[in-house]
């Protein structure tokens, strides 16, 4: 069942990966979290179908698969800032995205890769676009809203990987709950890209505040 769920997550973001809005520097950043986020569920899909049961296989395969999962929240994060306020903020971004990267690495080298790991790493990340979009959203970026229930979608389905029994009460196991949860997450991440037009950061900029 994990395997087939995230065959499933993966198909459906290729789809919306197609569908993007093209044209821009924003769109680019877009387009590549989706594109790792589509290559990053097929290869779990092959892992939890094939590499799961074989020793040290197993570990090196996760691994690879939890980095691929930090490089999509990069692309997220460089795709946010650039949306929200502009181009020329992207290099302090990207410096304190290094930051949990790095950290990310070094653990999964070690062999520690996991969900945990990764929440744990990539927290200043995850925390920077959720505030980057909150902030747009007092400020009437036309995104906020949208952005903001495509994040809290993300952040349920994580949730029902993380807490224990969640995913019992869907009669489903943590990765099949979660890799379903990011299918609507993922869905309603497109729908706030494309709210916007496929608009570059020039012309979808903040409305001041009323």
């Amino acid at each position: 069942m994990p395997s087939l769920t995230d065959l499933v997550l993966g198909l459906v973001t290729v789809h919306l990966v197609r569908r993007l809005p093209r044209g821009g520097e924003v769109s680019r950043h877009w387009r590549a979290a989706f594109a790792w986020a589509a290559g990053t569920a097929l290869a779990g899909a092959i892992y939890h179908g094939v590499f799961v049961g074989i020793p040290r296989v197993n570990t090196l395969s996760w691994a690879v698969v939890s980095i691929m999962v930090v490089v999509v929240v990069s692309f997220l994060l460089a795709a946010s800032v650039v949306q929200v306020l502009g181009r020329s903020r992207v290099l302090v971004f990207w410096l304190l995205r290094s930051v949990g990267l790095v950290a990310y690495v070094v653990i999964a080298a070690a062999g520690h890769a996991g969900i945990a790991a990764i929440m744990g790493c990539e927290s200043l990340t995850m925390a920077g676009i959720l505030g980057l979009w909150i902030w747009a959203w007092l400020r009437h970026h036309p995104m906020g809203r949208p952005m903001l229930v495509a994040i809290g979608a993300s952040i349920a389905a994580a949730m029902l990987r993380l807490v224990p029994g969640a995913a019992a009460l869907a009669r489903l196991d943590p990765d099949s709950a979660y890799h379903l949860g990011q299918i609507a997450g993922m869905v309603l991440l497109y729908h706030a890209i494309a709210s916007a037009g496929g608009r570059s950061d020039a012309s979808a900029r903040l409305t001041p505040a009323l």
